[in-house]
């Protein structure tokens, strides 16, 4: 901060805020009430927060936690915050986070008025260099949440098989990974259909699994506040030598990145490594993004695709995501590692190279 000539940050969203604070509550789920913290070039950072928040917030290390009546029609906050903030800045610069995959957690108006109070720049790439370099505790956590989804994968012959509709193996699953630990599923995607699927976000349907389908399933549960996100596939019965090769296909795109990832090369290089398995050596598969960081949030920086130079550094938490066209339907498959001072970790449980069968 002191480089960029910022007196204060200011934050709005609620991995920024948990990330100084350790304020982890599911009411953000609620878009009714913004929620404020100011980090100081120097000293503790300050709450200016709902009142409702008061009291999880005083459990944790922040002793300055101002408070105002929420919702308020009239001013909800944003006189409390400009008044704190030129306390803190006086005078000086008071950075948000700008660019991709960040945004501004409250009205357009309120926006205005404080940065027409107190000024709004830039916060320089602080908060996304801090984010997406990850320490041992949290490593943790997401290895942990990585386990927890494991075991609920290697439960899915229990609730899928030809006959089993794709919405019903898709709540199965979210119990699944409940009774595994995890703390709540905010994230499951997937898709069925034969010889692949069509795409990997569209809701369950009620159709039944049928021979020749091949089923995938893509998780984000949460432990602790931390995201795994990796996804595994099955054949509903046998699976045709087409199947069977473009899934192996993608197993080597994953371990040509894993091998390719270390301290000191880019986002880019490791879509380049995998994107010449998938292609192998015929052109752009038009793949778009081929994996992306992880962390606090379901996806993070960096992204996997060709114009990201963003430099792979020691606890830097990545999936490698590639996917395959198979005639009219695709392939994914996902696995989340980790950067380490030799290479690279696995820390979900590492794919086989044959398709499991159900």
């Amino acid at each position: 901060m002191a480089e960029a000539d910022l007196a204060a940050l200011l934050l709005t969203t609620e991995p920024e805020v948990r990330y100084f604070t350790g304020y982890l509550t599911r009411f953000w789920e609620s878009p009714t009430r913004p929620w404020f913290l100011i980090v100081p070039a120097a000293g503790k950072p300050i709450a200016v927060i709902p009142t409702i928040g008061a009291a999880l917030m005083g459990q944790a290390w922040i002793d300055d936690i101002r408070t105002w009546r929420a919702p308020d029609l009239d001013d909800d906050g944003v006189f409390l915050l400009i008044d704190t903030l030129n306390e803190v800045a006086k005078g000086g610069r008071v950075a948000i986070p700008h660019g991709h995959e960040t945004h501004v957690r409250m009205p357009h108006a309120s926006l205005t008025r404080i940065g027409e109070a107190v000024g709004l720049v830039s916060d320089e790439g602080i908060m996304r260099s801090l984010r997406m370099v990850k320490t041992d505790a949290e490593i943790a956590k997401v290895a942990e949440a990585c386990a927890i989804a494991g075991r609920a994968f290697a439960r899915v012959p229990e609730i899928a098989d030809a006959g089993t509709s794709l919405e019903h193996i898709f709540r199965q699953f979210q119990m699944l990974c409940l009774e595994e630990g995890a703390d709540w599923v905010p994230y499951l995607a997937g898709g069925a259909g034969q010889g692949g699927y069509g795409d990997v976000i569209s809701p369950a349907t009620d159709a039944p699994l049928a021979k020749g389908d091949v089923l995938m399933l893509d998780t984000g549960l949460v432990h602790d506040g931390y995201f795994c996100d990796y996804d595994r596939n099955w054949s509903v019965g046998p699976a045709s030598t087409q199947v069977k090769d473009a899934f192996a296909r993608l197993i080597t795109a994953v371990d040509v990145a894993f091998d390719t990832a270390k301290p000191g090369v880019t986002a880019a290089d490791l879509y380049h490594a995998m994107h010449a398995v998938l292609s192998n050596g015929a052109g752009d598969t038009d793949a778009g993004r081929l994996g992306h960081g992880l962390g606090m949030s379901l996806t993070e920086w960096p992204s996997l695709i060709p114009r990201d130079d963003t430099v792979l550094e020691t606890g830097m938490i990545l999936t490698l995501e590639p996917g395959i066209a198979v005639g009219d339907k695709i392939l994914v498959h996902e696995e989340n590692i980790v950067i380490t001072e030799n290479g690279a970790r696995f820390l979900s449980p590492r794919s086989g190279r044959e398709l499991p069968v159900l």
